[in-house]
């Protein structure tokens, strides 16, 4: 072999191990999408979803409890057993460090990068300033409210952006609430759809149903997303917040079955939503929070 052939072939070489460097370790044509809090409510209707979708993703189911995430894919693969996409479990606990960095390492050793981060996992606390009296309560709800619903979230979506952005196609997403709108607030209501009539004067007040602990956490997630929103637009992320309407999941203590007697929806309806936007149907309202119809005011 010639000098030049030789050196030619070593080129080839030097190429052709760097682009297998560069793909690996993720090797699947599928669209991979992790989701927390995936094992319940809202998430586990909107994994439904997407295995019914012609699209095939590779589902990072999250959860706390890496049990009930096996659980959870065990439902879901028996009742989509012809489906494009696969589901694996992942145990991440959203206000444990030590579980989001684990999960994070797990998933960048398997597959390199994530296209879809969607931040569904939220909790509301604002019960516990009726289980405990006085101040104690107080902070003890509003504390864990926005531990859970927007430190967390931003804790995560900090950690795994390095996968995110290792994306052709990164999309980053927040579920919030109809009851963050501070527009609706302004006008004295409690969401789109419920009103609120001012107590009497004197304190201390009745007790409302007003959730302003969990309410004003999903404000601030707002807020949270506005800025990935303006920190990525040079990166190619595509950033949404979506408020999926009044749903019956587990947010309240009495669970479900209480929510839907005060006019709550099928979590199924939200999982639509949640899907579309995924799929590129609300493109056009990139940076907003999405609402079924339209946006949701500010």
């Amino acid at each position: 072999m010639s000098v030049g052939m030789h050196r030619l072939s070593q080129i080839t070489s030097h190429i052709t191990n760097t682009a297998i460097r560069t793909a690996s370790p993720n090797m699947t044509d599928k669209t991979i999408l992790l989701i927390t809090g995936g094992n319940t409510g809202i998430g586990f209707e909107t994994v439904k979803a997407l295995l019914q979708s012609s699209t095939p993703y590779t589902i990072l189911l999250g959860s706390r409890s890496l049990d009930k995430a096996t659980e959870a894919i065990k439902k879901l693969e028996a009742e989509f057993p012809e489906s494009k996409s696969d589901i694996e479990a992942l145990q991440i606990d959203i206000v444990d460090d030590e579980s989001i960095q684990k999960a994070f390492e797990t998933v960048k050793s398997k597959y390199g990068q994530i296209d879809v981060l969607l931040n569904n996992a939220g909790a509301a606390f604002d019960y516990l300033m009726n289980d405990i009296p006085g101040t104690k309560g107080i902070r003890e709800a509003w504390t864990k409210a926005y531990d859970v619903n927007t430190v967390s979230t931003q804790v995560i979506t900090t950690t795994f952006m390095p996968l995110l952005l290792a994306s052709s196609t990164p999309r980053l997403l927040f579920i919030t609430s109809g009851l963050s709108s501070l527009d609706t607030a302004s006008q004295g209501r409690i969401s789109a759809s419920q009103t609120s009539t001012p107590p009497p004067a004197g304190w201390p007040k009745p007790p409302g149903p007003l959730v302003l602990a969990y309410r004003s956490s999903k404000t601030a997630l707002n807020m949270l997303m506005l800025d990935w929103h303006r920190v990525l637009q040079s990166d190619g992320v595509r950033v949404w917040a979506i408020s999926p309407g009044f749903l019956a999941t587990g947010l309240s203590p009495g669970g479900p079955e209480v929510m839907k007697k005060h006019g709550a929806g099928d979590p199924s309806e939200g999982a639509g939503l949640i899907r579309r936007v995924v799929e590129g149907e609300r493109d056009g309202d990139v940076g907003k929070v999405v609402f079924k119809v339209g946006t949701q005011p500010w």
